[in-house]
């Protein structure tokens, strides 16, 4: 199989567009968002395309100018705030940077690589931003517009800078025995900060088995949508079983009773959340009023309301276990916590994510309704 890593990327955040997106080549407009990224790193390019004097600010500005879109944006004023913001991107970039100091191996190399053995092999491909060559090694750099800056500790877990460095050590086999002095980064550019870290032998071994482990359920026909955020930028909404609902003319069933029950349910779960909040705030001026009175039962007209007291209690996990354990009992109160082990999750290695996550079995299948307030 060939699977690049932005195809393997939109795997990761929802199988489903992976197929309509991959398998079923079902073409989508590029989204102002993807048309703005796309503009940056052209600019980037440029800026860095190595000649005998580096661009100016001002020629920098120009050149993102000249291939700027206006016609994707939904309104005038969304244009030349994104248009600004570009502007911006590019006069920080040159506070903090001069390009006539980085010593540019490649821009925008692309590449492919093998994984896997024997009849498993597999092809990955993809474009890395920017290679540079530093004092003691190297520095792999991918630019980013995106809003939200990540956590150190996710840079120095991201697959996409693992598989980079894969790409640029089948370009360079010999830097593997330098592999400490190879940097890789992701620059922020709209927060204009670089966030670096490097890859052990180990960590690359990791990430090649994560792409061989989608891979399989890719060819297991696994395509179950994910919602996230990135679903509000999503071109295929009307195809998904979980939006396309929302166009009015693509439903089948669309009657005047079906749409009452729709709005009933909505205005029932939104009453029940307010009175949840009322009742809290009546149950906590009543027990104020309680202390002060001295009292543990009050009465109304309509009934008597007391107060009681309920207690609970958390166990020291290792006295239990050094008593439990003597007994062979250990292992019938072991119990792992969801809750917790999702608290922990995106401090986590990818791996381990990954082996936490095949560690996962239904238990119950349940079917429930939730609202979300316009």
């Amino acid at each position: 199989m060939r699977i690049s890593y932005s195809a393997f990327d939109t795997y990761q955040s929802c199988p489903l567009k992976y197929k309509f997106q991959e398998i079923d080549k079902i073409k989508t407009p590029k989204s102002k968002e993807a048309v703005f990224g796309t503009t940056v790193h052209e600019t980037m390019k440029f800026i860095h395309t190595p000649g005998i004097l580096s661009p100016t600010l001002d020629q920098a500005m120009e050149h993102f100018s000249n291939a700027w879109n206006p016609a994707v944006f939904d309104s005038p004023d969304e244009e030349r705030a994104a248009f600004s913001q570009g502007i911006r991107i590019i006069q920080d970039y040159y506070k903090k940077n001069n390009p006539a100091n980085f010593n540019i191996v490649d821009l925008e190399t692309r590449f492919q690589i093998e994984i896997g053995d024997g009849d498993d092999k597999h092809i990955i491909s993809g474009i890395i931003d920017r290679i540079d060559k530093t004092e003691d090694g190297y520095e792999i750099i991918d630019y980013k517009t995106t809003k939200k800056m990540p956590s150190q500790e996710k840079v120095d877990n991201d697959l996409q800078l693992s598989v980079y460095l894969k790409a640029f050590l089948s370009r360079y086999p010999k830097e593997i025995e330098n592999i400490d002095k190879l940097k890789v980064s992701l620059y922020y550019l709209k927060h204009g900060v670089k966030l670096s870290a490097t890859r052990t032998i180990d960590q690359l071994k990791k990430s090649e088995q994560l792409f061989l482990d989608t891979i399989k359920l890719i060819e297991e026909k696994k395509f179950e949508p994910l919602i996230s955020p990135l679903c509000d930028w999503c071109g295929y909404q009307n195809l998904c079983p979980m939006w396309k609902h929302k166009f009015k003319g693509l439903r089948k069933i669309d009657t005047e009773e079906i749409n009452k029950d729709i709005q009933e349910y909505i205005e029932l779960k939104s009453a029940m959340t307010i009175t949840k909040d009322r009742l809290a705030k009546l149950q906590e001026d009543i027990i104020n009023y309680m202390d002060q009175e001295g009292v543990e039962r009050v009465f109304g007209g309509e009934g008597v309301i007391a107060r009681t007291l309920r207690r609970t209690y958390k166990y020291d996990e290792k006295k239990i276990k050094d008593i439990l354990e003597p007994l062979d009992k250990w292992e019938d109160v072991l119990k792992v916590d969801g809750i917790a082990l999702k608290n922990i999750m995106d401090a986590l290695p990818l791996a381990d994510r990954k082996e936490i996550e095949k560690a996962r079995v239904v238990d119950k299948e349940t079917k429930s309704l939730s609202v979300k307030k316009k």
